[in-house]
């Protein structure tokens, strides 16, 4: 298998993951679960602050932001259609990448001021793995408050991926 496809397979999975778990925390009564809605849209947020810092890293630009989540706590209607853009961004960019991109390295500025190095595929893999970390824990909040998870595992996706293509 070859780097892009894999990278594209993994970032259309990530933008199904989180469409299913951004409609499921949309479910939450804010009024009844107010401090574990608002836990958890601190979690998304940190993702798509970091999405974005990656976004700036991979095009050698600086990215303005000097934590890993911002002070303020977005609306879960906004920072979803801030994810979707970032999502759909991160598709077309691995899309466009020719095989041999991947291995080439880039410098970078880490938000604490350490510089960092990192191949673009490093970086990639890095982002669509961090998302999957993150968005169990927001998963484990969601089932404490008695919301049944959505089965939003990779071959879960690649099944259903499958199944639509025939």
């Amino acid at each position: 298998m070859h780097t892009r496809k894999l990278l594209l397979t993994l970032f259309e999975y990530k933008a199904w993951a989180n469409a299913d778990l951004y409609q499921l925390a949309a479910s939450v009564a804010p009024d009844q679960h107010a401090r574990e809605l608002h836990d958890a849209i601190r979690i998304l947020n940190h993702i798509y602050v970091v999405d974005q810092i990656f976004i700036a890293n991979l095009q050698s630009k600086q990215h303005g932001f000097t934590a890993l989540n911002t002070k303020e706590t977005p609306t879960l209607a906004d920072l979803q259609r801030g994810v979707q853009e970032v999502d759909q961004w991160y598709m077309d960019y691995v899309a466009a990448q020719q095989e041999t991109r991947f291995a080439d390295d880039i410098r970078f500025t880490f938000v604490d001021g350490t510089p960092g190095c990192m191949s673009r595929g490093e970086m990639l893999l890095h982002v669509a793995t961090h998302g999957n970390y993150h968005r169990g824990a927001v998963g484990r909040i969601l089932f404490q408050i008695g919301k049944q998870l959505p089965k939003d595992t990779l071959t879960v996706f690649l099944s259903r991926q499958a199944a639509a293509q025939s």
